[in-house]
């Protein structure tokens, strides 16, 4: 028996041109908030305990409150620098002078360069048969999960972010010595990042890559980018969404525990992924021999708060309540959570979730295809 439940789809409502003109789709840069400096972090035992979700208005550990939409780029960065804090380690920044890229007929190579280490990410850029350039582009991060009959026929490009080229891990093969990662030969000093953290930062150099080329050169439109990925890959579309806000449109299929869900309603449900029981090649170590149990009720933020980030960017999350792993339910109370952000600034349009029953792990249903066209259509393709 097939059960639908779309919450925050009713969200997909016309708002007033006035928003619509002050408020961007998307940024040029990778970090609007950069050159915010980082709150000061209490030691553990000054954590206070919060059992309901961290209020997404309040700056850290009372420093008052958004009150208006150009104060969420000092909140955001806030936020940022606690879930680096916590939980993914640092996402380094680079200079332009540290990336290099080209192409090679369809793929594109970027080198990074820190000290006298270099690692070179490429991925190869399906283009459309239709419409003409430069096309918006979808990035599937390890994988493309959503169906190719949504994109083949749609003016726009499909790229597949190989992960494994920053950081060796995969859930399911792959080396989990991480001296060995690439992204550590670069980063000695960072061998303690969760894999989020890395990920992200490989996606934002293959950015990187294709604003230093433009437009001419790799046919794409860097204002219109999307990421999409399912399950643990779907954790990594929103990290790096999260995390990069040049990305227009951020499609997270079935995240789980540690992606959508907050880690503190998880704590409260059983047989879910929750802060003690996932992949801690994921996340930095001290996460869980900090807020472990009912220690996670300290954590100064949670991941509505992540979700949040993308604000006010474009974020559909897909469920799928057949696998109760997936700790949905936390999912569904953090995006409402979350969408209080968009709410709040008049763009409730740009963020959805829509948890469906009924279909395979990864397998989007038909009844999904709609919500998922309408935002390709809308945030990526401009109609």
């Amino acid at each position: 028996m097939k059960k639908a439940l779309s919450i925050l789809a009713t969200a997909l409502i016309s708002v007033s041109a006035l928003a619509q003109k002050n408020i961007p789709l998307v940024y040029q840069v990778e970090n609007t908030g950069a050159d915010y400096m980082a709150p000061i972090f209490p030691p553990f035992d000054q954590l206070p305990e919060i059992k309901e979700l961290p209020d997404p208005f309040k700056f850290s550990f009372g420093k008052g409150e958004v009150k208006k939409f150009k104060d969420w780029e000092r909140r955001r960065a806030e936020i940022a620098h606690e879930i680096q804090y916590y939980e993914i380690g640092e996402k380094p920044a680079v200079t332009k002078e540290q990336v290099k890229a080209h192409m090679s007929g369809d793929t594109l190579f970027v080198d990074v360069t820190v000290g006298d280490s270099t690692i070179t990410l490429s991925s190869v850029i399906t283009y459309p048969q239709t419409g003409e350039a430069p096309y918006a582009l979808m990035i599937g991060t390890s994988n493309n999960s959503l169906p190719g009959e949504l994109m083949y026929r749609r003016p726009l490009a499909l790229m597949r972010y190989n992960e494994r080229q920053v950081n060796g891990y995969s859930q399911f093969r792959g080396n989990t010595d991480r001296t060995t990662y690439p992204f550590v030969h670069l980063y000695p000093h960072l061998i303690d990042n969760g894999a989020y953290s890395e990920w992200a930062w490989g996606l934002s150099r293959i950015i990187d890559g294709l604003q230093q080329l433009g437009p001419e050169v790799t046919k794409i439109d860097t204002e219109h980018i999307g990421v999409t990925g399912c399950s643990y890959a779907g954790k990594m579309a929103l990290f790096c969404g999260a995390f990069d806000e040049r990305v227009a449109l951020t499609i997270a299929q079935e995240p789980g525990g540690g992606g959508a869900a907050a880690w503190r309603v998880s704590h409260t449900m059983e047989e879910v992924e929750n802060l003690d029981k996932t992949d801690y090649h994921w996340f930095k170590e001290s996460l869980k021999e900090q807020f472990h149990d009912d220690n996670v009720y300290r954590l100064p933020y949670d991941h509505h708060e992540l979700c949040a980030m993308i604000c006010p960017r474009a974020l559909l999350v897909l469920g799928n309540p057949d696998y109760k792993w997936l700790a949905d339910e936390s999912a569904r109370q953090s995006m409402e959570a979350a969408s209080k952000v968009w709410e709040k600034f008049g763009i409730a349009d740009r963020v959805a979730i829509d948890i469906v029953a009924g279909h395979g792990h990864c397998q989007l249903p038909k009844s999904q295809y709609p919500i998922v066209e309408k935002f390709i259509d809308k945030f990526l393709l401009g109609k």
